[in-house]
């Protein structure tokens, strides 16, 4: 009997460490350097002509388009993280959905897409994918094997996006993946809130991971990029949709978020420390009604998030019992560390009022529930907590002031 153990495989925080370096090919530079590049320059008219050979090196660079030594890196580590078997940069989270979806759906189709989604998702199927003649149904969010009985002859795709934007519910996706395959559908999903390191898209049935890089991955609120990853089987498509509506980002954006990469276990794990920790803080205090993260023993979907999920980011929502608008505007607005701005995924702390009932078609949002969006950042937690207790302050003389 051979007692010889197999190595264990590198964990996720070696991996984004080691992944995606070609120093060798840097005179051994540390970090792949930024490669500002259009013009590439060919030795002969031979290999000029025969420069898009489909059977050459992927990380063969031909055009600055098509890539370089600093995206192809930035790419292969964000594939290899997430399990996936090719990634492709695209200049925003929107821009990696829109590609995502054009991928697979043509005139006369039809997409099945989460009711929770980020809401320029809607915006883009709602108006650019109803232009086309693809037709588009929203589903709840906790429908699960049951989508099976929305899907109709000419659907190929379904979107998901868990969890949800601003409300937080989580899908069962393995349910919704294994009735996509047997019907033959494309998967796509929404992953910017776990990033590749809290949810691994393809161990649970995805076909297409798509990203926000401009949060968690950036990490530094100062970069806007996305990310496709995919199944090998779904490579084609992407790639071919990629190349063909010029999609690209700029080299010291690539550089930046790979150099960001490097560190984003220790990042990530900080935000989900420090996520919990305001969670529970913010589950006993008398003004709020509903604290919305999964990562929550009370939250309805815990057991599925547990299930699935390797940890929870820093983003969650909170629901106040029934205040005033201008109550809660003074709460907000008064904050020092929570500052106020679309986005996430940096080291700054933020809370902006958000509205869920106005991006729901299939479930129902009360529009009384005042719900606020929050980020945990970096900072020392007590100082949150005590701008937390300043802002509630604020809540209370307001609303008796009413």
């Amino acid at each position: 009997m051979n007692n010889t153990q197999r190595p264990k495989p590198p964990a996720d925080a070696t991996r984004a460490i080691t992944n995606g370096r070609t120093s060798a090919e840097h005179h051994g530079a540390v970090n792949t350097p930024v490669y500002h590049a259009s013009t590439i320059l060919h030795p002969d008219v031979e290999s000029f002509e025969t420069r898009h050979d489909p059977t050459s090196n992927r990380r063969k660079v031909i055009y600055g388009l098509l890539g370089t030594p600093t995206s192809f890196d930035l790419e292969e580590v964000l594939a290899d993280l997430e399990g996936g078997h090719d990634a492709v940069l695209a200049p925003s989270g929107l821009a990696a959905i829109s590609v995502a979806l054009l991928s697979f759906l043509k005139p006369g189709d039809h997409a099945l897409i989460a009711d929770t989604v980020y809401p320029p998702t809607r915006s883009f199927c709602d108006e650019h994918l109803a232009s086309m003649n693809i037709a588009v149904d929203y589903y709840h969010p906790h429908l699960g094997a049951g989508i099976e009985t929305l899907i109709q002859p000419n659907t190929r795709v379904i979107f998901l996006e868990s969890p949800g934007s601003f409300t937080f519910e989580i899908q069962d996706i393995p349910a919704i993946t294994k009735v996509a395959r047997d019907r033959g559908v494309t998967t796509i999903l929404d992953n910017t809130w776990s990033t590749p390191l809290f949810f691994k898209s393809f161990s649970h049935g995805v076909d297409v991971s798509v990203h926000a890089a401009t949060k968690y991955l950036s990490g530094h609120s100062d970069v806007v990029m996305g990310a496709i990853i995919c199944a090998e089987h779904a490579w084609s498509p992407i790639r071919r949709t990629h190349r063909h509506l010029g999609q690209c980002v700029g080299p010291d954006d690539a550089y930046v978020t790979l150099r960001s990469i490097r560190n984003l276990s220790t990042r990530l794990n900080a935000h989900h420390k420090q996520g919990l920790a305001l969670a529970d803080w913010l589950n006993e205090r008398e003004e709020v009604a509903e604290v919305l993260h999964p990562g929550l023993p009370g939250h309805p979907d815990h057991a599925v998030w547990k299930r699935d999920f390797l940890g929870a980011s820093g983003l969650f929502s909170i629901v106040l019992h029934p205040k005033s608008r201008e109550a809660v505007l003074d709460m907000v607005n008064g904050m020092e560390l929570f500052r106020i701005g679309a986005s996430w995924g940096g080291f700054e702390s933020l809370m902006i009022p958000v509205y869920p009932e106005q991006y729901r078609s299939a479930t129902h949002w009360d529009p009384s529930k005042f719900t606020l969006r929050i980020h945990a950042g970096l900072e020392d937690f007590d100082d949150l907590i005590a701008d937390l207790k300043a802002g509630f302050e604020r809540l209370k003389r307001s609303s008796k002031s009413d």
